[in-house]
């Protein structure tokens, strides 16, 4: 399970990094008149607002239970998680496309290649770190072989949403910078318009597939970790011929699960003592699992 003071932390610095990569772009946009620097620019303001939004989320999931919401408000970081793509989808990926179509339309040669080369350049130094920083917490919370299998799989919606953004803005940054390139040296407006398009293309295809992930989660998505196997041992360590019936365990936030499960009562027929066990059980599972936050336990002869 990732830990939410690391996501914040990978957050912040995507954060800090993408507005001044922004501001960068857009002077450097306003200057060489550069479709496709404009359009990283547009990029990183969206992924900076993103950012914003995924703080608001922490924060706002960190609200305790009430009456109206009695599991708590854990899922609010998967909402503004899905805010974030469809924002990533529109602001960001079509106005790209937008802006490339347009150029092509009215092309216009370049004025200063060399500036926006430069600035580019510094921007990939900069959301490398950003990269580099998410890539590390990621390594250090995947308990899966591959990255692939952590995307599709792993709970911890703020970081797989940082992930995306710093991997789509190293390969948007470097069809920009190919294409300016290309663009100055053949002396051909419309490689600049293409790579506009491109960029927009590829932010519009991570967008749906991370909406498509997002969207797993809202609607109710087991957590990452099997965690059946481990809980049923632990019941027959502590009732001797205890089954379980049924068992369930459902994400509720980023670091948040609940589990209810089934139980027969086995070799113990006092009432008293079987509530005591089962007491006892709870009690190994919040110590063993601490992201266990809800936990019901039923005792049952039948499914």
């Amino acid at each position: 399970m990732s830990s939410g003071s690391g996501s914040t932390k990978v957050i912040l610095i995507a954060m800090m990094a993408n507005l001044g990569i922004a501001l960068a772009k857009f002077v450097g946009a306003y200057f060489s008149k550069s479709s496709a620097l404009l359009a990283e620019a547009i990029h990183s303001v969206v992924d900076t607002s993103n950012q914003a939004l995924l703080l608001l989320g922490e924060k706002s999931s960190k609200k305790p239970p009430d009456d109206s919401h009695p599991l708590g408000y854990g899922r609010e970081t998967f909402f503004w998680s899905f805010v974030v793509s469809i924002l990533l989808f529109s602001l960001g990926g079509l106005f790209a496309v937008y802006e490339g179509i347009h150029k092509l339309e009215h092309p216009e040669p370049m004025d200063r290649p060399i500036l926006a080369i430069g600035i580019l350049v510094f921007s990939i130094l900069l959301e490398g770190y950003s990269f580099y920083a998410c890539l590390k917490e990621v390594r250090d919370t995947n308990p899966f072989n591959n990255l692939w299998t952590w995307f599709r799989k792993t709970t911890s919606a703020g970081l797989l949403v940082i992930f995306t953004e710093d991997a789509g803005a190293l390969i948007g940054l470097v069809i920009a910078t190919s294409c300016v390139s290309l663009s100055w040296a053949l002396d051909n407006p419309a490689l600049d318009a293409y790579g506009s398009i491109m960029i927009g293309v590829l932010l519009i295809g991570l967008a749906v597939l991370l909406a498509r992930e997002i969207k797993s989660l809202i609607i109710g998505e087991a957590p990452s970790m099997n965690y059946r196997p481990h809980i049923e041992s632990l019941v027959r360590s502590h009732i001797p011929n205890s089954r379980m019936l049924r068992f369930l365990a459902l994400q509720t936030g980023d670091g948040e699960v609940l589990i209810s499960f089934k139980i027969t009562p086995g070799n113990i027929r006092d009432v008293s003592k079987l509530i005591e066990t089962i007491n006892q059980i709870e009690e190994q599972i919040r110590i063993q699992f601490p992201e266990v936050k809800w936990q019901f336990v039923e005792p049952d002869f039948q499914d």
